[in-house]
């Protein structure tokens, strides 16, 4: 069903029809949703876990304890590690329902006609990230270790949807007794996505949204087909001058209107982009078993592996920079190094002769894995915009997003830019509720090329 585009006039009509806390001794309850003045929730592909801040504020005393009244903090003896149950809801009957954990309660007033304080809530996994370790051995595909570490050691159950993208490679790794999050974001930078040819392309993100967690690679953000390879289905927004101050305008091909609109960088700062090795990398390689030494040069400029045009691109083109500062011109271009000892027969798979069997092979492939995902990663963040919306929770990080922007123009009718309008991937949003103010998201947009393709659609 095609939602309404939900206009600034309808901002005051977001609730928070429920936000409990249980108290850790499971004997007190109290739903506070009444006192809250200002809500914060936030998701990012570059956070593993989910995340609230809230104010709340009362005059009196809300909760009941023994047979008397106190205040929240004494009445639920909060202290941090709580059980909060939170549902909020937009103007399209949009629910967000969560249970989260209080990490951190921080008085803000307290004087003897009103208190007020902010509490930080996050995910149960985050907690359980602190207390308890991956210390066993994985053989097998990255995904699949995804898999296990979420289940096993976060204990992600079945209200949460997991949904991982599959690895083309294996690898064999021991944790270390290193956290779960760690080892699940370090493994996101050796992964290479089934979909794409290895030496293309590598790189995930791993984060959460609150439909549960994403383990996603650059080129299936970017890509505008899905894992069943139907069309991926997007909102399309639009900024335009027309006098409008409650956002009831909105043209039929678009799904909403955008409020503020800040174009913070189109392609990055080239010194700074050069120094990580966003187009071109070169990686020196050394095996100490036979002393072999390789060099290996990656570029976007065609003639290798990451070429361009072997990229799934959300515009039309990654940004061209002045030929006069191309390299040598043989494919050996690169503006930054990096150095790696070849990990060659450690923990191979299989019984005792397999394993002799399989000692020279690699268990890592630098050469079509570590600058790939390097170059992707950085390529991903050169375009970067900021919008403000009306709320819609519908929207979650990691999605694809259309944005239409008018270009500069002396003509009556109003054309679009060509160059910055287009598909974007969401790379951070905040929905913002506030007591005063109503229901707003904010959304920093993220992607690796410029130039506008594809068609704004209704949704």
């Amino acid at each position: 069903m095609a939602q309404t585009p939900i206009t600034s006039a309808q901002a005051k009509e977001f609730d928070i029809p429920k936000c409990l806390i249980v108290s850790n001794d499971q004997n007190t309850k109290a739903d506070i949703s009444t006192l809250i003045t200002d809500l914060y929730y936030y998701e990012s592909v570059l956070n593993p876990t989910i995340k609230v801040d809230l104010v709340y504020a009362e005059t009196g005393k809300s909760v009941e304890k023994d047979g008397n009244l106190n205040t929240v903090i004494d009445g639920l003896s909060l202290v941090g590690t709580e059980r909060v149950a939170l549902k909020l809801k937009d103007p399209n009957e949009v629910e967000l329902d969560l249970t989260l954990y209080i990490d951190n309660v921080k008085p803000l007033t307290n004087t003897s006609t009103k208190t007020a304080a902010s509490l930080n809530l996050v995910s149960k996994e985050s907690i359980f990230n602190y207390k308890t370790v991956v210390n066993t051995r994985f053989d097998g595909k990255i995904s699949d270790h995804v898999n296990k570490i979420l289940k096993d050691y976060l204990k992600v159950d079945g209200k949460k949807k997991l949904d991982i993208e599959e690895t083309a490679n294996n690898y064999n790794f021991i944790g270390n007794n290193r956290r779960p999050f760690y080892t699940l974001l370090w493994l996101a930078k050796k992964a290479v996505p089934k979909s794409s040819t290895l030496g293309d392309t590598a790189g995930y993100f791993f984060f959460e949204t609150s439909d549960g967690y994403k383990f996603k690679s650059v080129e299936g953000l970017l890509s505008d087909t899905d894992m069943s390879g139907g069309k991926k289905k997007y909102k399309s927004l639009v900024y335009n001058d027309t006098p409008d101050g409650r956002g009831t305008n909105v043209p039929p091909e678009y799904s909403g209107k955008i409020l503020e609109y800040n174009l913070e960088t189109t392609s990055g700062n080239v010194e700074s982009k050069f120094e990580i090795g966003t187009y071109s990398t070169r990686t020196i390689l050394f095996n100490p078993f036979n002393c072999y030494y390789e060099i290996v040069y990656p570029n976007t400029k065609g003639g290798g592996k990451a070429d361009e045009k072997n990229l799934k691109k959300a515009g039309n083109e990654l940004p061209k920079y002045n030929k006069e500062f191309d390299g040598t011109g043989n494919g050996k271009d690169f503006s930054r190094t990096q150095y790696m000892l070849v990990d060659c027969g450690s923990l191979p798979s299989g019984g005792t002769q397999q394993q002799i069997e399989k000692s020279k092979e690699e268990n890592f492939d630098p050469r079509n894995i570590l600058n790939q995902s390097v170059m992707r990663y950085n390529q991903l963040f050169s375009s970067q915009v900021s919008i403000t919306i009306t709320g819609d929770f519908s929207l979650h990080a990691g999605d694809y997003i259309y944005i239409d922007t008018p270009q500069l123009s002396d003509k009556k009718t109003q054309e679009m830019d060509d160059k910055f309008g287009g598909f974007y991937v969401i790379a951070e949003l905040c929905h913002y509720i506030s007591l005063q103010n109503g229901g707003y998201t904010k959304l920093t947009l993220v992607r690796d090329s410029i130039g506008r393709k594809g068609s704004p659609i209704p949704l």
